[in-house]
């Protein structure tokens, strides 16, 4: 059977163009290489999801190969199944998608043309995008409505313009530490405001409320309260019969014809058989690093530098976030018992933002550079890295009574608050995906290698805004406040590699996600972000995946 669009992967890049292709009637195939866990699979098992990681592929059958620098500037490449260094995100039908904590904020107006806004930064990449924010506005606010987006808008002065007043789902009950931040913001003369998430407050069809655990990040969602491509998107797409999902399907070779035409897609299935399919346009969307990986493995006679690839640009200007992050304690001795009865219990979500900061005066010079997005929370309620704290004293392991008193206190008498704060990963050349030339997966294909270059821009906002977090918690009354900025990349949050833009020279896509090269070639990750603002990407690629979607039916159509 010839399909009318093919999509190798099942994300939150590749979830709104199933959706979207479906309801319109055509037909529609899925390739993901991870297998098709449904809802009843998830659980709270802290071992399983945290500990065994069994969401992402045996490190010993496929990995990555890093590259860092050391403190002499070699660059220094090791294989993840040697580092034990876990660099997948799920892969399972959904994507990372799974296992998001699902902080959804817009990317502002000025995060579209940031080298227009604050200009050349030495030795980056920056540029602006081929949109702009009125371009993507309507697909956020179909995002907070197909997708499910709970929370209230609140005036603040960095506040984006808006289609609709408000988000369509209440905002979800949150601990009474809540109003706790807000109070201690606004001793600070800060803003400290309700932050929306990815999460249905009420049901939405067949998907229940969130049950409120606060389990998001790392685990998968029991109730499909959390917005992931699986529950909000792929099975209401597979009611209208014109989907079809292959699980345990791992695309290895995008074949094309003489116009330099995709006509199949190659892939192993559970049992390591090759085998194809035929589709009119095929869509990538297998996460950043793995995307830009297929292209260079697709290398043909019209792109011996990999499918795409002529202008040299694809695994190029690779992108995480930047990120500070920080925790305190707060001792149940230091307050009220009236104060302690508010906040312990159960409750675990926050929800709380401060975005007065989104742009800020360099120190030396004083002009405006980017700033970013500081989320509060408590700690996750998996209590497994709690046990794990109360094993040290200092940096003394404690055993026996000792570490079950600890044990009793840490559990009893504390809660641990936290921030983390978003900025801008500054794309640069010495961060970007090519072929390992050594290294190959159990197929006996190459595997991805990716160096990952640090710009030091990044690190004035970061320090900046953790400085204004440990403030907050400082007012607030927490002890024990450390935290700071992250020059590691955050493997979650990943994209560029295939950026968009109007110029094939300096980019691998158009400003519809086409590829400039391959005519019947789109691809919907985060791959094709030439930055990335200063909040998680998830809800920016959902809204990029919905407008592209609209594109890909716009052209059926007329075919």
């Amino acid at each position: 059977m010839k399909y009318d669009v093919c999509i190798v992967g099942s994300g939150a890049g590749a979830g709104p163009v199933i959706y979207e292709l479906a309801n319109a009637g055509f037909k529609v195939l899925v390739l993901e290489k991870g297998p098709w866990l449904k809802t009843e699979h998830f659980s709270k098992d802290d071992m399983t999801a945290t500990r065994r990681n069994i969401y992402a592929p045996a490190l010993k059958d496929e990995f990555h190969v890093l590259e860092t620098k050391d403190s002499e500037g070699n660059w220094n490449a090791v294989p993840t199944h040697e580092s034990k260094r876990d660099f997948w995100n799920g892969s399972v039908v959904g994507g990372s998608s799974n296992f998001m904590s699902a902080y959804f904020h817009r990317l502002k107006p000025k995060d579209f043309r940031l080298q227009s806004e604050y200009g050349d930064i030495e030795n980056a990449n920056i540029t602006d995008w081929p949109i702009s924010y009125d371009e993507l506005e309507p697909y956020y606010a179909k995002v907070e409505s197909v997708v499910g987006v709970s929370g209230v808008v609140v005036p603040h002065k960095n506040l984006e313009p808006r289609s609709t007043p408000d988000y369509p789902f209440p905002p979800l009950v949150v601990n009474k530490i809540a109003d706790w931040f807000v109070e201690a913001g606004a001793k600070k003369n800060y803003n400290i405001i309700p932050a929306a998430r990815g999460i249905i407050s009420v049901p939405k069809g067949d998907r229940r409320a969130c049950y409120l655990s606060n389990y998001c990040g790392s685990f998968g969602c029991s109730s499909d309260g959390k917005g992931s491509a699986r529950a909000a998107l792929i099975n209401d797409a597979l009611k209208t019969g014109n989907v079809e999902i292959r699980p345990d399907s791992k695309v290895f070779h995008l074949e094309t014809n003489e116009k330099n035409e995709i006509i199949k897609a190659h892939y192993y299935d559970l049992v390591g058989r090759k085998n194809s399919v035929e589709a009119t346009l095929f869509v990538v969307a297998a996460q950043a690093i793995e995307t830009a990986r297929l292209l260079l493995l697709s290398k043909n006679p019209s792109c011996p530098n990999g499918l795409a690839n002529n202008s040299g640009n694809v695994g190029k200007n690779l992108i995480f976030s930047a990120v500070a992050t920080g925790s305190g304690l707060i001792e149940f001795n230091d307050f009220s018992a009236e104060k302690i009865a508010e906040i312990n219990n159960p409750m675990t979500f926050v929800n709380r933002t401060l975005l007065d900061f989104y742009e800020i005066d360099e120190p030396e010079s004083g002009k405006k550079i980017k700033g970013g997005t500081i989320d509060f929370l408590i700690e996750h309620s998996n209590p497994m890295p709690k046990a794990v704290r109360a094993k040290k004293d200092g940096e003394r392991l404690v055993y026996g009574s000792e570490f079950k008193k600890n044990l009793l206190n840490y559990f009893t008498q504390k809660k641990r608050i936290r921030y983390e704060a978003f900025t801008d990963w500054i794309p640069n050349n010495d961060c970007f995906v090519t072929l390992s030339e050594e290294h190959k997966d159990k197929w006996g294909d190459p595997v991805a290698k990716v160096r990952l270059g640090y710009h030091d821009a990044n690190k004035i906002p970061g320090e900046f805004l953790s400085d204004i977090s440990k403030g907050v918690f400082e007012e607030l009354g927490a002890k024990n406040i450390s935290g700071g900025i992250s020059t590691g990349p955050t493997v979650n949050l990943q994209a560029g590699g295939c950026r968009f833009g109007n110029d094939p020279k300096n980019s691998v896509l158009d400003k519809n996600c086409k590829s400039h090269e391959v005519s019947n070639l789109y691809i919907t990750d985060g791959s094709f972000m030439p930055t990335g603002g200063s909040v998680p990407f998830t809800f920016t690629i959902y809204a990029n995946a919905f407008r592209v979607a609209d594109k890909i039916v716009e052209r059926l159509k007329k075919a």
